[in-house]
Formats: structure tokens, C-alpha cells, sequence
């Protein structure tokens, strides 16, 4: 088999975008159509390492970075940038942010001491210093101003009580997350006492938002957490519908009673198997 490399892969997004000769497909597409399938191909790459198919991985990561490539494509046909300038900006920024790996901004320099423990204090607070002077540099005051509105919203959350957290704004401890979460719960309980669905949606999406920073305090990912609740709800329904199946009963006219008792079933069978 050919061994390629990245300068083939440049070369075959050029020859897919060449006009009369190229992939008519390819020829019509631009940024916005596009971002579609970028989000689509970062969450396979997710869903491989999420499933540990390191196999299925590889592929992936290659569907990925032909989106890079063809984004860089379309620019450099407008004489916007390429994929070199992508690569240098890239690498120059990852210099910059690590001062700790990169002492004098050069690539090639590098620490010949040791690292303290205050020096591992201080890499944190060092990136995130970096990170606020690159968004003045680029006119963004506000501390929110660089956290993109078409993150999934479980993200996006997490990036915005990380970004307020950095500046003061937080609670201690989880404790005081909790006290806010019992304080929303109630908050649903009452909007929906008073039948009132506009106050139920608004209250709900506060009571998410805070459970999503108690998730930030315990050091967790709230997307990657749902998604792991979501995997296990499939997992135990498709349990359901198979011991449905074998008694020979249509999962569309077995009782919730059945589905309950079949749940709880599911729960102590799949916690015995490690793949589940």
C-alpha cells in the first residue's frame, strides 16, 4: 500500500476543487456547508475513543483533518490563507501559551532544570493570563466574549461558569452548587404547580445549568457525562426490548409495570458486564 503523507492529502483536496476536471460535489461546497459535517466528524472521533475503537479511531481522525484541509482549500482559492499559515499560526499560539515548555518563544528551545512544585502552580495561572492577553490583543473585552454560541449547550455552560469562576465569581465548594440546585428544583416544582409552561422551560433550563457547574466542581464533563447516561439508558432499553422479544411480546403493547420490572432487571444484569 502507498504510504501518503500531508502534502498528498493538500494535493488531492486541490485536484477535488480544480475546476473542470475536479469532484462537481466538492466544486459546490463552501465554509457554511461545510460546518455540518465538521461537527458531525468531531463527534465520531468522540464516539471512537468513547467506545475505545482505536481502529475505528484512525479513520476518524483522517474524515477530521480532510476537514481542515478543504477549509483551507476554499481560502487559499480566495487568497484569504492555506494550510501552511493554518499550521504556522497554530504551532506559533501553542509556543506562545507554553512558556513552561518554550522558555525563550522558540520552538527549539527548551528547560534544562528541573520543574518545583511552584513552578506546576504556577503553568495554570500562566495559560490563562496568556489566553486573556491574546483576547484583548484581538479587541475582546468582556470576559465571555470569545465563548462560541454553537458549542453544544452542556459545553457551553461549562465555559462560561469556568470563564466567571477565573475572575471570582463562584461558589467555594460544591456544597454551595447543591444548595443552588435544591434551590432551582423547587423553583420547577412551583412553575409547575402554577401550570405554567413558559415559567416550567425557563426554571428547567436554570436547573440545568446548575447541575452542570456541580459537575465543573467535581472535576467532571457534563457533555461527556450525559452522553455516558445516555449510552447506559440505551443500553438498559435495549434490554428491555430483547427479554421483550424472547417472551414473544411487542414492545408496543407490554405494560409499564413489565418495562419497570425489566428495567431493574437490566440495571443488575449489564452492571455485571464490564462492556456495558
Amino acid at each position: 500500500m502507498t504510504a501518503y503523507n500531508i502534502d498528498d492529502l493538500k494535493t488531492l483536496m486541490q485536484r477535488l476543487r480544480e475546476p473542470g476536471s475536479g469532484c462537481p460535489w466538492d466544486l459546490e461546497q463552501t465554509y457554511r456547508t461545510i460546518a455540518p459535517s465538521t461537527l458531525e466528524e468531531a463527534y465520531e472521533v468522540v464516539d471512537a475513543i468513547e467506545r475505545e475503537n482505536y481502529g475505528h479511531l484512525q479513520e476518524e481522525l483522517g474524515d477530521l483533518l480532510f476537514q481542515v484541509i478543504f477549509y483551507s482549500q476554499i481560502a487559499a482559492e480566495e487568497e484569504r490563507f492555506d494550510f501552511d499559515r493554518v499550521v504556522s499560526e497554530l504551532v506559533t499560539k501553542l509556543v506562545r501559551r507554553h512558556p513552561h515548555v518554550f522558555p525563550d518563544n522558540t520552538l527549539e528551545s527548551r528547560f534544562t532544570s528541573e520543574r518545583t512544585e511552584d513552578d506546576e502552580r504556577q503553568i495554570k495561572k500562566r495559560w490563562e493570563e496568556i489566553k486573556e492577553q491574546e483576547r484583548q490583543a484581538k479587541g475582546q473585552r468582556g470576559v465571555l466574549d470569545d465563548i462560541p454560541l454553537n458549542l453544544p449547550a452542556l459545553s457551553r455552560a461549562a465555559k462560561l461558569q469556568k470563564r466567571a469562576s477565573n475572575v471570582g465569581f463562584d461558589w467555594p465548594d460544591p456544597g454551595g452548587v447543591v444548595s443552588k440546585i435544591e434551590e432551582e428544583l423547587q423553583e420547577v416544582k412551583e412553575a409547575l404547580a402554577q401550570g405554567d409552561s413558559q415559567a416550567v422551560s425557563e426554571e428547567l433550563g436554570d436547573l440545568i445549568f446548575a447541575v452542570v457547574n456541580l459537575s465543573r466542581h467535581c472535576k467532571g464533563d457534563a457533555e461527556a457525562q450525559l452522553r455516558a447516561a445516555n449510552q447506559k439508558f440505551e443500553d438498559r432499553f435495549r434490554y428491555i426490548e430483547q427479554r421483550l422479544q424472547e417472551q414473544g411480546v411487542d414492545v408496543k403493547s407490554a405494560s409499564l409495570e413489565v418495562m419497570d420490572q425489566l428495567w431493574d432487571e437490566a440495571k443488575i444484569q449489564l452492571a455485571q458486564c464490564p462492556a456495558q
